[in-house]
């Protein structure tokens, strides 16, 4: 093995490390800060610390926490994809990787069309940031899509999306976009402008933290009727909780995988969908060529 190729592989052991770090720093601090328990414990984020400010206290909590840990180990983890790309594809991450973003792409193209195309990246960091948030309680962390906040925050990313692409036909077109198709309807529109982001947020967290509760739930069910129903083993056999083997996992392989990809994958269909929809390529372009008379005139 020559120089070049101990030189790449040390990088990649190196960036792997670096990926798998933050979130040993996770199962740590999990470790540290959870208080023993018996039975059912069902709780929100743990919240570490508490900044004051003059209107409003900054918490610090499990999902913040998690979610940037989970940023950083992203981060790296596309470094280490990305690292020894060439012209011609010569390693099987970058065939993952070209399969990905061509999937990404048709997938983007086919929602969104042609003018979107620059929202490939975000779409791409939705659904990457989503699906492994959700697969990080496989790990006996705390989810941030089962917080709230987090989904609440995504969702105003998307809102905010919306709004803009809205505006970009004026001001006018934005407001009377609430009349459409009749302006008895502008009420029921303007609820429904609102409620997008709402919806949005309640769907993926209430999907994510649901599938967590029937977990723990059906766990400790099956604990208490294996102590029941084999209790009278002797010794340790008795207090083993036999029944218990396999359903978790199984219950776990759905709710926290099949769940949480499909909840992902959900989240960012109606992002292009909903940011699609708002953009009026007619209203944008009759806007355009408006100015472009006005502007020859002047």
């Amino acid at each position: 093995m020559d120089i070049k190729s101990r030189r790449f592989k040390a990088v990649d052991a190196i960036l792997l490390i670096l990926m798998i770090l933050p979130l040993v720093c996770a199962l740590v601090l999990q470790v540290l800060t959870s208080p023993p328990s018996e039975g059912i414990s069902i709780s929100g984020a743990k919240v570490f610390a508490t900044v004051s400010f003059p209107l409003q206290d900054l918490i610090i909590s499990e999902a913040q926490v998690n979610s940037w840990l989970l940023i950083v180990s992203l981060f790296f983890l596309c470094l280490y994809l990305a690292h020894g790309l060439s012209p011609k594809a010569q390693t099987k991450r970058q065939l993952l990787l070209e399969w990905a973003f061509n999937a990404l792409e048709n997938m983007v193209h086919s929602n969104m069309g042609e003018r979107f195309l620059q929202f490939i990246p975000f779409i791409g960091a939705i659904l990457v940031l989503s699906c492994f948030s959700s697969l990080l309680s496989l790990f006996g962390l705390f989810s941030p899509t089962s917080d709230l906040n987090v989904t609440a925050g995504w969702a105003l990313v998307v809102f905010a999306l919306i709004t803009f692409y809205k505006f970009k036909c004026g001001p006018w077109g934005y407001v009377k976009s609430f009349a459409d198709p009749v302006a008895v309807l502008a009420p029921m529109n303007l609820i429904s402008e609102v409620a997008t982001p709402v919806s949005m947020a309640f769907r993926h967290y209430g999907n994510i933290l649901s599938g967590s509760i029937i977990s723990v739930l059906i766990g400790t069910a099956f604990a208490g009727l294996s102590s029941l129903v084999l209790g009278w083993l002797p010794g340790i056999l008795g207090e083993f909780p036999f029944l218990r083997i396999g359903v978790p996992a199984v219950l776990s392989l759905y709710f926290d995988v099949v769940s949480g990809v499909l909840q992902a994958y959900i989240f960012a269909t109606l992002t292009m969908l909903y940011v699609s929809s708002a953009f009026n390529v007619d209203e944008f372009e009759a806007r355009r060529a408006r100015k472009a008379r006005k502007k020859k005139t002047l």
